[in-house]
């Protein structure tokens, strides 16, 4: 059991290769896709567990949630017909120890487990992982061309504390824009 403050070592390094169990069921208006899920997501047992992921502050801003749902929360997303899920399975302590190779993999399995599942949306959560795993270097953020069977994909930012690149209120607004487009149908 992680301490008060969190994980130790010794469990951040236990949880390397581990793998995260989905939020998931069929008929989702969107299916969030992240990257690989964090050693610190593992050994807490919640998708993006890391206290500076913007994740979920995200989600309630954009209008997903009517309030901040806390990591432990994180089954409520099926009663809003929303879901989580990874590129890749494999925890590792940053996405960037995942090569080309996994994630084109992991993409395989993706669509595999989408079109079982058939959401309405795959919002994938990182434009280089996007990229890469879809072998799709030009792809812009926002709703894609391409289809899975009947999935639109879309992507956003990744929400992750290490995203600079995005401030929280950015985050919000164009996960807004998905929230729309599935409210929408």
């Amino acid at each position: 059991m992680p301490s008060p403050r969190g994980p130790t070592r010794e469990q951040l390094d236990a949880a390397i290769g581990r793998t995260m169990p989905d939020i998931l069921s069929r008929g989702l208006r969107v299916l969030f896709c992240g990257i690989n899920p964090s050693l610190y997501s593992v050994v807490m047992g919640h998708h993006f567990a890391r206290p500076g992921n913007r994740f979920w502050p995200t989600l309630h801003l954009s209008g997903f949630t009517p309030r901040q749902l806390r990591p432990s929360e994180q089954a409520e997303l099926r009663e809003r017909g929303l879901g989580i899920t990874n590129v890749v399975d494999r925890a590792t302590a940053t996405a960037d120890l995942l090569d080309k190779a996994e994630l084109l993999t992991g993409a395989v399995s993706l669509e595999a487990k989408v079109r079982r599942y058939r959401p309405r949306f795959l919002a994938v959560l990182g434009m280089g992982a996007y990229r890469t795993a879809f072998a799709r270097p030009k792809a812009q953020l926002g709703l894609q061309p391409e289809t899975m069977g009947t999935t639109r994909l879309w992507v956003l930012p990744n929400p992750s504390g290490l995203n600079a690149h995005y401030q929280l209120q950015d985050l919000a607004r164009l996960y807004a824009q998905l929230r729309q487009a599935a409210d929408e149908g």
